[in-house]
C-alpha cells in the first residue's frame, strides 16, 4: 500500500530501506482516486518506533493511504521530543471536524492504573465517542483494546499475577470471518502486559465476537458484528527486538523480569529472537483495511455518520 506521510518523518528512511512504498505528495495528488484517510492515536512512549512499526504494516496494498498522527493534549510525553510532536502530530481539537476511513489506537504502559486514574482518560473517552460518528472502523491495540472494551461495553480488566510477556500461540475460533481470512489454524502474536480480559465477560455481549484466542494470553482478537470496533490484545506490530528491549530495560531498572515466553532461542537472552509473527501481522492489517475500511466506507466521507446509526 503506498502510504503518504510527511516528507521528513523519521520513519520514512527506515521504511524506504525496506522497500515500503511511500508516495510523494506530487504523485498522490496526480492520481484520480480518493485515498483512505487513517489517523493513528499514538499513546506509546516510544512514538518514533511505534510510527515505523504501524506504517510498515499499513504499506502492503495497492490502495493509497494518507496518514495523520494524533497525540493527547492533556498528557506531556517524556520520551519524545517536543519538536517531533509539534512537527508531526495533531491534537484532537485540530482534527475533530474531520472524518476518517480508519483509526488506530495504540497501547500504552498504563495498564496497572485504573482507567479513570490515567491523566488523559477523559480526553480519550471524548475521542472514542467522537470516533463512533467520524470513523468507519477503529483498530484498538493492547491497552488501547482494553480501554476500548471498557469504554464501549463496560468490560473490566483483570490484573495478572505475573507480567504476560512473550510470543504466544493462538487458535482461530471463526475461520471464515473476513478479518481471519488467509490465517493458518495456529498463529503467533507477541504480548506484553500486566492485565487481561476474561472470555466470559466478552461472551456476555452478543454484539461481540471472539475471533482468536490463546490458552495463556486469553481472548486476543475481538470485533463487533460490523467490524467497526476491532480489538487486538497483543502487539502484532512489534519488531523482532521490541520484547528484548523491554526485557533489558526492566533489568536496567533493577527489576527481575522473567524471560519472555517462546521468544529467545533456548531462553538465551544473548541469542537473536526469530520473527515468527510478521506474516500474520501483515495479513491482519491488510484484512482490516480491505474488508472493514476500504469496502465499508462511503466514497463521500461526509456521509459517514449515516451508517453510524448505533451512536449513543
Amino acid at each position: 500500500m503506498p502510504i503518504r506521510i510527511q516528507n521528513d518523518l523519521p520513519a520514512k528512511k527506515i521504511l524506504q530501506t525496506e522497500n515500503i512504498f511511500i508516495m510523494s505528495h506530487e504523485r498522490a495528488v496526480s492520481q484520480d482516486i480518493r485515498p483512505l484517510k487513517i489517523i493513528i492515536l499514538n499513546l506509546m512512549p516510544t512514538k518514533v518506533e511505534t510510527e515505523t512499526q504501524l506504517l510498515r504494516l499499513l504499506g502492503n496494498s495497492p490502495l493509497q493511504v494518507d496518514i495523520e498522527l494524533l497525540q493527547m493534549a492533556t498528557h506531556i510525553s517524556k520520551n519524545t521530543s517536543p519538536h517531533h510532536l509539534t512537527t508531526f502530530y495533531k491534537t484532537f481539537d485540530e482534527i475533530k471536524s474531520n472524518k476518517y476511513d480508519g483509526m488506530i489506537i495504540t497501547g500504552a504502559p498504563v495498564e496497572q492504573l485504573e482507567y479513570e486514574d490515567v491523566d488523559y482518560w477523559t480526553e480519550l473517552c471524548k475521542i472514542m465517542r467522537w470516533s463512533k460518528r467520524n470513523v468507519c472502523s477503529t483498530l484498538h491495540i493492547c491497552w488501547g483494546a482494553q480501554a476500548g472494551l471498557y469504554y464501549h461495553y463496560g468490560i473490566p480488566k483483570h490484573t495478572l499475577s505475573d507480567k504476560l510477556s512473550g510470543v504466544y500461540k493462538h487458535s482461530i475460533l471463526e475461520t471464515y470471518h473476513p478479518l481471519m481470512r488467509g490465517f493458518d489454524d495456529k498463529f503467533f502474536m507477541p504480548h506484553s502486559r500486566y492485565t487481561t480480559i476474561a472470555r466470559e465477560d466478552v461472551q456476555q455481549h452478543k454484539e461481540l465476537r471472539i475471533l482468536a484466542i490463546s490458552n495463556t494470553a486469553g481472548p486476543s482478537i475481538i470485533t463487533d458484528v460490523d467490524g467497526r470496533q476491532v480489538f487486538v490484545m497483543g502487539h502484532c506490530e512489534y519488531d523482532r527486538n521490541t520484547l528484548a528491549m523491554e526485557y533489558f530495560r526492566d533489568i536496567n531498572k533493577g527489576l527481575s523480569p522473567k524471560i519472555p515466553v517462546n521468544y529467545f532461542p533456548d531462553d538465551n537472552p544473548a541469542a537473536i529472537p526469530p520473527l515468527t509473527w510478521r506474516s500474520h501481522a501483515t495479513l491482519l492489517f491488510t484484512n482490516w483495511l480491505n474488508y472493514f475500511v476500504y469496502q465499508q466506507t462511503p466514497y463521500d466521507l461526509e456521509k459517514l455518520d449515516i451508517i453510524n446509526t448505533s451512536d449513543e
